[in-house]
Protein backbone atom coordinates (compact mmCIF):
# COMPACT_ATOMS: atom_id res chain seq x y z
CA UNK A 1 0.00 0.00 0.00
CA UNK A 2 1.23 3.36 -1.03
CA UNK A 3 1.85 6.11 1.98
CA UNK A 4 -1.08 8.04 -0.08
CA UNK A 5 -3.32 4.99 0.34
CA UNK A 6 -2.74 4.65 3.94
CA UNK A 7 -3.00 8.23 4.81
CA UNK A 8 -6.59 8.28 2.77
CA UNK A 9 -7.31 5.21 4.98
CA UNK A 10 -6.46 6.87 7.83
CA UNK A 11 -8.63 9.79 7.19
CA UNK A 12 -11.33 7.91 6.42
CA UNK A 13 -11.48 6.04 9.87
CA UNK A 14 -10.35 9.60 12.05
CA UNK A 15 -13.20 10.95 10.18
CA UNK A 16 -15.48 8.30 12.39
CA UNK A 17 -13.03 7.84 15.59
CA UNK A 18 -15.21 10.04 18.37
CA UNK A 19 -18.27 7.53 17.56
CA UNK A 20 -16.37 4.22 17.10
CA UNK A 21 -13.98 4.97 20.06
CA UNK A 22 -17.72 5.58 21.93
CA UNK A 23 -19.15 2.54 20.84
CA UNK A 24 -16.42 0.89 21.23
CA UNK A 25 -16.25 1.72 25.32
CA UNK A 26 -20.00 1.77 26.03
CA UNK A 27 -19.67 -2.58 24.83
CA UNK A 28 -16.42 -2.96 26.85
CA UNK A 29 -16.20 -0.60 29.81
CA UNK A 30 -12.90 -0.26 29.02
CA UNK A 31 -10.81 2.80 27.33
CA UNK A 32 -7.71 0.82 26.91
CA UNK A 33 -9.65 -1.88 25.19
CA UNK A 34 -11.75 0.53 23.21
CA UNK A 35 -8.56 1.66 22.02
CA UNK A 36 -6.77 -2.07 21.28
CA UNK A 37 -10.74 -2.35 19.08
CA UNK A 38 -9.97 0.41 16.93
CA UNK A 39 -6.27 -0.48 15.91
CA UNK A 40 -7.00 -3.56 14.89
CA UNK A 41 -10.45 -2.18 13.07
CA UNK A 42 -7.92 0.02 11.26
CA UNK A 43 -5.79 -3.40 10.12
CA UNK A 44 -8.71 -4.65 8.49
CA UNK A 45 -9.70 -0.91 7.30
CA UNK A 46 -6.53 -0.66 5.50
CA UNK A 47 -7.10 -5.21 3.97
CA UNK A 48 -10.37 -4.49 2.76
CA UNK A 49 -11.00 -3.04 -0.88
CA UNK A 50 -12.31 0.17 0.71
CA UNK A 51 -13.35 1.07 -3.16
CA UNK A 52 -16.24 -1.60 -2.66
CA UNK A 53 -17.39 -0.09 0.56
CA UNK A 54 -20.13 2.55 0.20
CA UNK A 55 -21.18 3.34 3.50
CA UNK A 56 -17.56 3.75 5.70
CA UNK A 57 -19.51 4.45 8.94
CA UNK A 58 -21.43 2.01 8.98
CA UNK A 59 -18.73 -1.06 7.56
CA UNK A 60 -16.15 0.27 10.62
CA UNK A 61 -19.34 0.12 12.99
CA UNK A 62 -19.86 -3.27 11.80
CA UNK A 63 -16.09 -4.53 12.93
CA UNK A 64 -15.77 -2.51 15.76
CA UNK A 65 -19.08 -4.29 17.23
CA UNK A 66 -18.02 -8.00 16.18
CA UNK A 67 -14.31 -7.36 17.54
CA UNK A 68 -15.84 -5.73 20.51
CA UNK A 69 -18.29 -8.42 21.19
CA UNK A 70 -15.59 -10.73 20.57
CA UNK A 71 -13.54 -8.95 23.38
CA UNK A 72 -16.66 -9.89 25.94
CA UNK A 73 -16.26 -13.13 25.61
CA UNK A 74 -12.68 -13.82 25.81
CA UNK A 75 -13.02 -11.64 28.99
CA UNK A 76 -15.62 -13.69 30.46
CA UNK A 77 -12.97 -16.37 31.76
CA UNK A 78 -10.32 -13.33 32.61
CA UNK A 79 -12.71 -11.98 34.69
CA UNK A 80 -12.80 -14.87 36.89
CA UNK A 81 -9.20 -14.45 38.75
CA UNK A 82 -9.68 -10.37 39.08
CA UNK A 83 -9.18 -9.52 42.80
CA UNK A 84 -12.60 -8.15 44.31
CA UNK A 85 -14.99 -5.99 42.29
CA UNK A 86 -14.42 -5.28 38.53
CA UNK A 87 -15.80 -1.35 37.46
CA UNK A 88 -15.78 0.24 34.35
CA UNK A 89 -12.66 1.78 33.74
CA UNK A 90 -13.41 5.97 34.03
CA UNK A 91 -13.01 8.58 31.47
CA UNK A 92 -12.36 11.82 31.69
CA UNK A 93 -15.09 13.85 29.22
CA UNK A 94 -14.43 17.28 29.58
CA UNK A 95 -13.47 17.42 26.50
CA UNK A 96 -15.22 14.33 25.67
CA UNK A 97 -12.93 11.60 23.83
CA UNK A 98 -16.34 9.97 21.90
CA UNK A 99 -17.60 13.38 20.51
CA UNK A 100 -20.67 15.21 21.69
CA UNK A 101 -22.53 14.54 24.37
CA UNK A 102 -25.47 16.78 23.87
CA UNK A 103 -28.03 14.21 24.38
CA UNK A 104 -28.99 13.02 27.92
CA UNK A 105 -29.10 9.22 25.96
CA UNK A 106 -25.38 9.62 25.26
CA UNK A 107 -24.41 10.80 28.78
CA UNK A 108 -26.46 8.34 30.79
CA UNK A 109 -25.05 5.66 28.21
CA UNK A 110 -21.74 6.47 29.29
CA UNK A 111 -22.31 6.53 33.00
CA UNK A 112 -20.36 4.30 35.62
CA UNK A 113 -23.77 2.75 36.96
CA UNK A 114 -25.02 2.05 33.27
CA UNK A 115 -21.56 0.23 32.44
CA UNK A 116 -21.53 -1.95 35.64
CA UNK A 117 -25.51 -3.29 34.90
CA UNK A 118 -24.31 -4.13 31.38
CA UNK A 119 -21.25 -6.31 32.60
CA UNK A 120 -24.80 -8.59 33.38
CA UNK A 121 -25.73 -8.74 29.82
CA UNK A 122 -24.53 -11.79 27.23
CA UNK A 123 -22.17 -9.47 24.23
CA UNK A 124 -25.31 -10.06 21.62
CA UNK A 125 -27.61 -8.48 24.67
CA UNK A 126 -24.97 -5.97 25.41
CA UNK A 127 -24.25 -4.53 21.41
CA UNK A 128 -28.29 -4.70 20.61
CA UNK A 129 -28.91 -2.64 23.71
CA UNK A 130 -25.99 0.24 23.38
CA UNK A 131 -26.33 0.46 19.63
CA UNK A 132 -30.24 0.82 20.21
CA UNK A 133 -30.26 2.84 23.23
CA UNK A 134 -27.05 5.10 23.05
CA UNK A 135 -26.82 5.44 19.10
CA UNK A 136 -30.72 4.98 18.35
CA UNK A 137 -29.84 2.56 15.29
CA UNK A 138 -33.58 0.72 14.70
CA UNK A 139 -34.03 -2.72 14.50
CA UNK A 140 -33.46 -2.95 10.96
CA UNK A 141 -30.31 -1.46 10.75
CA UNK A 142 -28.89 -3.76 13.82
CA UNK A 143 -29.90 -6.57 12.24
CA UNK A 144 -27.42 -6.15 9.39
CA UNK A 145 -24.22 -4.86 11.82
CA UNK A 146 -24.84 -8.23 13.96
CA UNK A 147 -26.06 -10.69 11.37
CA UNK A 148 -29.25 -11.32 13.03
CA UNK A 149 -32.83 -11.00 12.32
CA UNK A 150 -34.43 -7.27 12.90
CA UNK A 151 -37.10 -9.81 15.54
CA UNK A 152 -34.04 -11.45 16.88
CA UNK A 153 -32.78 -7.86 18.03
CA UNK A 154 -36.42 -6.58 19.09
CA UNK A 155 -35.91 -9.67 21.48
CA UNK A 156 -32.61 -8.66 22.34
CA UNK A 157 -33.24 -5.38 23.62
CA UNK A 158 -36.51 -6.55 25.47
CA UNK A 159 -34.33 -9.33 27.82
CA UNK A 160 -31.61 -6.74 28.17
CA UNK A 161 -34.19 -4.02 29.40
CA UNK A 162 -35.78 -6.63 31.34
CA UNK A 163 -32.44 -7.90 33.14
CA UNK A 164 -31.56 -3.87 33.66
CA UNK A 165 -34.62 -2.53 34.05
CA UNK A 166 -35.21 -2.57 37.74
CA UNK A 167 -31.86 -1.39 38.84
CA UNK A 168 -31.52 1.04 36.28
CA UNK A 169 -33.76 3.13 37.51
CA UNK A 170 -31.54 3.42 40.58
CA UNK A 171 -29.76 6.05 38.98
CA UNK A 172 -32.27 8.54 37.41
CA UNK A 173 -31.07 11.43 39.01
CA UNK A 174 -30.59 14.85 36.94
CA UNK A 175 -27.02 16.41 36.82
CA UNK A 176 -27.83 19.12 39.56
CA UNK A 177 -29.20 16.62 41.96
CA UNK A 178 -26.15 14.70 40.96
CA UNK A 179 -23.67 17.20 41.83
CA UNK A 180 -24.91 18.23 45.13
CA UNK A 181 -25.53 14.80 46.62
CA UNK A 182 -21.86 14.15 45.48
CA UNK A 183 -20.73 17.71 47.30
CA UNK A 184 -22.64 16.87 50.50
CA UNK A 185 -20.88 12.80 50.25
CA UNK A 186 -17.19 14.31 49.74
CA UNK A 187 -18.08 16.68 52.99
CA UNK A 188 -19.28 13.92 55.08
CA UNK A 189 -16.32 11.76 54.33
CA UNK A 190 -13.87 14.50 54.81
CA UNK A 191 -15.51 15.11 58.15
CA UNK A 192 -15.88 11.52 59.45
CA UNK A 193 -19.99 12.28 59.69
CA UNK A 194 -21.44 8.88 59.83
CA UNK A 195 -24.81 10.41 60.65
CA UNK A 196 -24.58 12.09 57.58
CA UNK A 197 -23.53 9.62 55.37
CA UNK A 198 -26.40 7.51 56.85
CA UNK A 199 -29.27 10.72 55.77
CA UNK A 200 -27.57 10.74 52.03
CA UNK A 201 -27.64 7.43 51.07
CA UNK A 202 -30.93 4.86 50.53
CA UNK A 203 -31.42 2.39 52.26
CA UNK A 204 -30.53 -0.80 50.17
CA UNK A 205 -27.55 1.32 48.51
CA UNK A 206 -24.41 -0.55 47.49
CA UNK A 207 -21.04 1.15 47.76
CA UNK A 208 -18.59 -0.90 45.28
CA UNK A 209 -15.14 -0.98 45.44
CA UNK A 210 -11.74 -1.75 42.65
CA UNK A 211 -8.79 -1.88 43.38
CA UNK A 212 -7.84 -4.56 41.43
CA UNK A 213 -5.35 -6.06 43.63
CA UNK A 214 -3.09 -3.26 42.77
CA UNK A 215 -3.97 -1.16 45.82
CA UNK A 216 -6.36 -2.22 49.13
CA UNK A 217 -9.80 -2.00 48.60
CA UNK A 218 -13.13 -3.46 50.02
CA UNK A 219 -13.38 -6.58 48.20
CA UNK A 220 -16.98 -7.32 47.85
CA UNK A 221 -19.94 -4.74 47.48
CA UNK A 222 -20.79 -2.92 50.91
CA UNK A 223 -25.01 -3.03 51.19
CA UNK A 224 -26.80 -0.91 53.77
CA UNK A 225 -26.74 2.90 54.43
CA UNK A 226 -25.78 2.31 57.97
CA UNK A 227 -22.69 1.62 57.07
CA UNK A 228 -21.66 4.84 55.56
CA UNK A 229 -19.97 2.86 52.46
CA UNK A 230 -15.77 2.17 51.98
CA UNK A 231 -14.58 5.60 52.87
CA UNK A 232 -10.72 4.97 52.44
CA UNK A 233 -8.22 5.56 55.49
CA UNK A 234 -6.34 8.66 55.34
CA UNK A 235 -9.45 9.99 52.74
CA UNK A 236 -8.98 12.72 51.56
CA UNK A 237 -5.45 14.65 51.14
CA UNK A 238 -6.86 16.69 48.15
CA UNK A 239 -10.11 16.55 46.54
CA UNK A 240 -10.33 17.34 42.40
CA UNK A 241 -13.62 18.14 41.01
CA UNK A 242 -14.10 16.79 37.59
CA UNK A 243 -16.42 14.90 35.21
CA UNK A 244 -16.14 10.88 34.36
CA UNK A 245 -18.16 9.10 32.48
CA UNK A 246 -20.53 12.55 31.12
CA UNK A 247 -21.17 12.34 34.85
CA UNK A 248 -20.15 15.02 37.99
CA UNK A 249 -17.51 13.31 40.14
CA UNK A 250 -14.07 13.60 41.95
CA UNK A 251 -10.72 12.17 42.05
CA UNK A 252 -9.44 11.86 45.75
CA UNK A 253 -5.91 11.64 46.45
CA UNK A 254 -5.09 9.78 50.08
CA UNK A 255 -2.40 10.50 52.66
CA UNK A 256 -0.73 7.61 51.70
CA UNK A 257 -0.84 8.49 47.47
CA UNK A 258 -3.63 6.61 46.52
CA UNK A 259 -6.19 8.38 44.31
CA UNK A 260 -9.40 6.86 43.68
CA UNK A 261 -11.85 8.16 41.10
CA UNK A 262 -15.04 8.83 42.76
CA UNK A 263 -18.91 8.54 40.81
CA UNK A 264 -22.25 7.51 42.07
CA UNK A 265 -25.55 6.92 41.29
CA UNK A 266 -28.32 8.94 42.93
CA UNK A 267 -31.99 8.51 42.54
CA UNK A 268 -34.92 10.09 44.36
CA UNK A 269 -32.53 12.57 46.45
CA UNK A 270 -30.77 9.89 48.04
CA UNK A 271 -27.37 7.78 46.89
CA UNK A 272 -27.91 4.57 45.99
CA UNK A 273 -24.72 3.44 44.55
CA UNK A 274 -21.11 4.93 44.89
CA UNK A 275 -18.15 3.56 43.21
CA UNK A 276 -14.50 3.72 43.89
CA UNK A 277 -11.79 2.92 41.80
CA UNK A 278 -8.49 2.89 42.73
CA UNK A 279 -6.85 0.10 40.40
CA UNK A 280 -4.02 2.34 38.86
CA UNK A 281 -4.27 0.29 35.50
CA UNK A 282 -7.52 2.01 35.19
CA UNK A 283 -6.35 5.90 35.82
CA UNK A 284 -3.67 6.61 33.94
CA UNK A 285 -5.22 10.55 33.65
CA UNK A 286 -5.26 10.50 37.27
CA UNK A 287 -1.17 11.00 37.48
Amino acid sequence: MSPVDAAQAAGALDAHRPMLLGLAYRLLGSRHDAEDVLQEAYLRWLRVDRAEVSEPRRYLSRVVTHLSMDRLRARQAARETYVGSWLPEPVPTAPSPFGPLERAELRDSLSTALLHLLERLTPPERAVYVLHTAFELPYAEIAELLDRSAEDCRQLHHRASLRIGRDKRRFTADRAEQERLLEAFIAAATEGDLAALTDLVASDATAWSDGGGRVRAARNPITGADRGGPVPKGWPLAVRRTELNGQPAAVVTTAAGVAYAVTLGTAAGRITDIFLVANPDKLPWAA
